[in-house]
């Protein structure tokens, strides 16, 4: 089975977005009851947040560790680039039910390269699984894990053909 989708990797039996294990490292705990955020060595979580809050939520990553920082977000202001840069690059980003307030919060990007494929079905994923009222499945390891099989051997991509292979795949495992 494959271990990551871009900053979406197999930790033990949890998925957690973000690298916990970097210096002040932020991740993003994704459980059956919703998303736990965390700074490293911190044991309890910053913020812990239902799948039935979430109105919507939207995953926002960077290809390269550096495009994730201030200078990264001033490079990013004047190039065309097809995703998001600065301190935000890396986060996750949402609407909240009952308060209707904008809810964020980040985590640090891995040593390693995501992959712009990797970065386009994560967050085409999330999109998905917003827009089908079904964020819950994000915490089903299982459910998770075979989506990421069969996600992350695609290399090249289409906005299209992208969108279309997280659909299918989607439905193909039952959300």
């Amino acid at each position: 089975m494959a271990q990551h989708l871009g900053p979406l990797e197999l930790v033990g039996d949890r998925w957690i977005i973000g690298d916990p294990k970097r210096k002040d490292g932020l991740c993003v705990v994704l459980m059956p009851e919703g998303v736990e955020h965390y700074r490293r060595a911190d044991p309890a979580p910053q913020s812990v947040v239902q799948w039935s809050q979430f109105v919507q939520l939207g995953a926002h990553a960077t290809c390269w560790k550096w495009e994730a920082t201030r200078t990264g977000g001033f490079v990013g202001a004047f190039s065309n680039t097809p995703y998001e840069t600065g301190r935000d690059g890396c986060s996750l980003q949402g609407l909240l039910r009952h308060s209707s307030e904008p809810w964020s919060v980040r985590y640090t990007h891995h040593k390693r390269h995501y992959t712009g494929s990797h970065v386009f079905l994560l967050k085409a994923l999330v999109r998905k699984l917003s827009e089908a009222k079904a964020l819950d499945r994000l915490g089903d390891p299982q459910w998770l894990g075979a989506v990421v099989a069969k996600l992350s051997p695609v290399t090249a991509w289409l906005p299209s053909s992208g969108n279309r292979l997280v659909q299918e795949t989607i439905e193909s495992l039952g959300a």
